[in-house]
């Protein structure tokens, strides 16, 4: 099921616009809460980058500095036709920089409408990880909105108020949905061999994509049985329960206290990121997702992902858009809000218009 048509809680209002015109329209600030100890081996360069993806950045930041990839860090990922200020980490053990020029080196393989500018940069004893940072911020601007704009404050205040399915966004599966293809062949050859799983290095990043491709997907099948039940922002008997803005999971039994507290959108219900491991949502929901898993595509997928060592994990069903704020612009309308990682702010753009015109996804 493609993530434009999965089950939606209400009808987006009967609005168009285009999206991502321009990559202004569309800028993402990455949040981390470190304290740099202004010593150590790891460069820190925070940078504002415009058409350029990350993987294609922390490259040309390993070639500068003349270090293998690994030794170049960053948290997340970052959409390429955006403006987006992040984080990256180089090792340096002796701290001796370069002789040319970041500015300069960067800008001798940028293409035309690319864009690269060093903000700043620190020493630090340690290397950026992958998902160090806990939200992004996004500033976006719908242009030439049309249709019933009028409903446009009651839509908002209710995302605000009440978040929205925390689907994983389109960008997840690659363009028109190859990389999810692509997972039914590589886990149905995968399931097909009994040698185990084990791939060099530059194979398992490339294998990543599927993977990622093929929890996503399920994951999205899980949520949308909820979002149809209208249950997605309920308890049910046998949940397994996130609490806001943590990564904290529990079981807990159905209590008054719980239904409350899911209300009050201080715990969510999950779903399964299918993998190794024990279960932990029983009873009612329970059934109800091994209900829905019990599809012969459903199952190469969840076996698949069991036989390449995926771990099990639970992500929530609601996603919670803080800081929500928007105001007209003319023809425009500008939001400003606050998600946490892992979470799409396609994925919320899509609760608010039922059509946008996007050049890049």
């Amino acid at each position: 099921m493609s993530p434009t048509t999965l089950p939606l809680p209400w009808q987006p209002p009967a609005l168009s616009a285009d999206f991502k015109s321009m990559p202004e329209d569309f800028i993402v600030t990455e949040m981390l809460d470190i304290e740099h100890s202004g010593s150590g081996e790891h460069l820190w360069l925070h940078i504002t980058k415009i058409n350029l993806n990350t993987a294609y950045v922390a490259k040309l930041l390993a070639d500068w500095a003349g270090v293998p990839a690994r030794d170049v860090g960053y948290s997340g990922l970052k959409d390429r036709h955006a403006v987006t200020h992040q984080w990256f980490s180089i090792r340096l053990p002796s701290q001796t920089m370069p002789d040319i020029s970041l500015e300069n080196f960067i800008k001798a393989h940028l293409n035309d409408g690319e864009s690269f500018i060093p903000n700043k940069q620190t020493w630090h004893n340690r290397k950026l990880n992958r998902g160090t940072h806990k939200y992004n911020h996004f500033a976006i601007r719908l242009r030439h909105l049309k249709g019933d704009i009028g409903v446009i404050d009651e839509t908002l205040k209710r995302i605000k108020s009440g978040g929205v399915p925390n689907y994983f966004g389109e960008q997840r599966f690659g363009i028109e949905g190859k990389n999810l293809d692509k997972a039914y062949s590589f886990f149905e050859k995968q399931l097909m061999s009994n040698k185990p799983y084990r791939p060099n290095k530059k194979l398992a990043e490339k294998d990543g994509l599927m993977i990622s491709a093929a929890r996503s997907a399920l994951f999205n099948a899980l949520l949308g049985k909820r979002v149809a039940d209208g249950t997605w922002n309920q308890a049910l008997l046998g949940d397994v329960f996130n609490l806001e803005g943590t990564g904290s999971i529990f079981q807990d039994a159905l209590t008054d206290e719980v239904k409350s507290r899911v209300k009050q959108c201080d715990i969510h219900p999950t779903a399964p990121l299918m993998g190794i491991g024990d279960r932990r949502d029983c009873d009612a929901a329970r059934a109800l997702y091994d209900t829905l898993l019990d599809h012969d595509r459903y199952q190469t997928l969840c076996q698949g992902l069991i036989k390449i060592g995926a771990k099990l994990a639970y992500r929530p069903l609601r996603l919670m858009v803080h800081d929500l704020t928007w105001e007209r612009s003319g023809d425009d309308l500008c939001l400003e809000f606050r998600l946490p990682k892992g979470a799409f702010a396609t994925v919320v753009i899509r609760m608010i218009v039922q059509e946008y015109q996007s050049k890049h996804t």
